[in-house]
């Protein structure tokens, strides 16, 4: 098709989801579930699934300087995580929680969900103890990325926990203590070989994996975004992070040998350390940059892909929430973006965020702000060609889930507001993700009046 010819077409398609968009146009029906009166996302690119615009597949998500692309096209990510997703995935009951958010999250445009691929000891355990796996769990797993793969949503899969929910670190050096190591902290993961080398296994045994579902291995599978090598480390017992450094040189090395297809990521929340005192400015407290993490050191390591940052102010600043907290995330944000381009020259995705509804002072409006304000630091970054990639909410529910709930998840079905900001941010993404953006550089007469929109203030 003519490049000009396509580019009126999705032009057109995004003005018409735009303002209906606009017009809040949500319908609930008496069992809870929605209907949200847009054109179809075709998630596994951003764009929009019409007849005129060719499909050129699911493929795997790369990097090109400090952009996603999929296909040689931008990938601009709108996201979510939903952590318990195997968890939920290996009790035939609860199963169909993992289709139902990914329906829902699909519906409006999301394209990309960050997830566990470790639950270490604990209840329903993938790994019960060092390489010894609970095939039920790892085939609710599969079931997890084969059903992902059916709605176009693409997975990060963290691979271990710096924290004891679902074992983490704590359960490794609880497994090295009972094979008779002399073990005193928990951040002894980072540094004891033998744990080191559990870590390792773990980390094989999930990549080489054959999905049951899909007959797939994980490391071909383009439904896999990426591997993130753990969910927010820190390690507080070596403040200068030289421990976490060697460890993060390490395993980064270690996943690209085994897999140099899929992205890797480590999974820091991105506070700066010693290397970049000159940064520390933007760290929320002081005590941020005594964790052990070093976010531009970090980043300079050898088989990493692109950048992580978690926003919490309402852990990091104060509980009682305020507009400050809405002034920090901008700043924090910008803050890693100007890194990612100065300094790392890769994206950089804001891979949690979020406010608690147990937070004194919450309201849906202020988390409504909060939201805005992520997707419009993003979008800012965007318009420029900048190194902000996207974001990804804390976290995506159906209903049902209650008792999972720590005070972030979003209910769709009984927020309207925040539905349709996660629906228009989804469509001014699609819009960069287009052929348009990156083949015909708007160059279809259309630029300045879709720029306006696309750039319009009012999430």
């Amino acid at each position: 098709m003519d490049t000009c010819k396509r580019c009126f077409l999705l032009s057109l398609a995004f003005l018409m989801v735009f303002f209906e968009n606009l017009g809040t146009n949500v319908v609930f029906g008496f069992n809870g579930n929605y209907k949200h009166h847009s054109p179809h996302f075709s998630t596994s690119q951003g764009i929009y699934d019409m007849e005129d615009v060719e499909d050129d597949g699911w493929q795997m998500v790369e990097t090109k300087g400090n952009q996603f692309i999929v296909n040689s096209q931008p990938f601009y990510v709108n996201g979510f995580n939903t952590y318990w997703l195997m968890v939920m995935a290996a009790d035939q009951s609860t199963r169909g929680k993992v289709s139902e958010v990914f329906q829902q999250a699909s519906s409006v445009g999301l394209t990309v969900c960050r997830t566990w691929a470790f639950n270490d000891g604990q209840w329903r355990a993938l790994q019960k103890s060092p390489s010894v796996y609970d095939e039920e769990v790892f085939k609710a797993l599969d079931f997890v990325v084969s059903e992902a793969k059916k709605y176009k949503i693409r997975l990060i899969l963290s691979l271990v926990n710096n924290w004891d929910a679902y074992g983490g670190k704590p359960q490794y050096v609880k497994w090295g203590k009972a094979a008779g190591l002399n073990l005193t902290l928990d951040d002894e993961f980072f540094s004891h070989p033998t744990l080191r080398s559990y870590y390792k296994a773990h980390v094989k045994a999930v990549v080489n994996r054959v999905n049951t579902f899909t007959n797939i291995t994980y490391k071909d599978d383009p439904t896999i975004f990426a591997w993130e090598l753990m969910n927010e480390p820190r390690c507080t017992s070596d403040p200068s992070g030289d421990t976490l450094q060697s460890w993060i040189a390490e395993m980064a090395v270690y996943v690209k040998s085994l897999d140099a297809k899929h992205l890797v990521e480590i999974g820091v929340e991105g506070f700066y350390g010693p290397s970049a005192p000159a940064r520390a400015q933007f760290n929320p407290n002081s005590y941020a940059t005594q964790v052990g993490t070093d976010f531009i050191r970090n980043h300079q390591t050898l088989g990493v892909d692109f950048a992580s940052v978690h926003i919490y102010a309402d852990s990091w600043i104060s509980q009682t929430i305020s507009n400050a907290h809405l002034q920090f995330t901008t700043t924090w944000m910008e803050a890693h973006i100007e890194d990612a381009e100065k300094y790392l020259g890769m994206p950089v995705i804001f891979a949690e965020f979020g406010v608690s509804s147990k937070d004194p002072g919450y309201n849906s409006s202020f988390r409504d702000a909060l939201i805005s304000t992520v997707y419009k630091t993003v979008l800012n970054s965007t318009k420029k060609g900048g190194s902000g990639a996207g974001s990804l909410l804390w976290q995506l529910f159906p209903e049902g889930m209650d008792n999972m709930d720590d005070g972030y998840a979003i209910v769709l079905a009984k927020s309207p507001s925040t539905l349709n900001l996660i629906s228009l941010h989804s469509s001014k993404l699609a819009i960069f993700n287009s052929m348009c953006s990156w083949k015909c550089h708007w160059g279809c007469k259309k630029k300045n009046a879709l720029e306006t929109i696309i750039y319009h203030d009012d999430l």
